[in-house]
């Protein structure tokens, strides 16, 4: 289960930084002629930055607290933020008519809820 749930992390940690990088660094105008972009044409730009550096957050809490032994506990608490963020994620791409995104960010979802559950129930990280 110990393995599941830090590959599980792993895995949550790459997608979130992939998602913040380009979020952050590419401008609004490139993101939203990129598959999946056109979400961004109703939000401002600074928004779109600000989610870009909430999911490089979460890249580093899904896994840094953990390995640097310090507040372990931020693991399974950035994987429920991750939850709360993909419920906005499903929304928004509900709303446009993108099922394909919908479906991977309930995957996403599934995934954080799943670090979520074990590190705060059977498998916490001991201290």
């Amino acid at each position: 289960m110990n393995l599941a749930l830090w590959i599980s992390a792993w895995v949550l940690a790459v997608v979130a930084l992939v998602g913040g990088v380009s979020k952050t660094f590419v401008t609004k105008e490139k993101l939203a002629a990129a598959h999946g972009g056109g979400w961004t044409e109703g939000v401002d730009g600074r928004s779109v930055k600000a989610l870009g550096v909430l999911e490089l957050f979460a890249a580093v809490g899904l896994v840094l607290p953990a390995l640097a032994d310090r507040a372990p506990v931020m693991v399974p608490v950035t994987a429920a933020c991750w939850v709360l963020l993909m419920i906005g994620a499903m929304v928004t791409h509900g709303r446009r008519g993108e099922s394909g995104f919908v479906a991977l960010n309930l995957a996403y979802l599934a995934l954080a809820a799943f670090i979520a559950w074990g590190r705060f129930g059977p498998t916490p990280f001991s201290g």
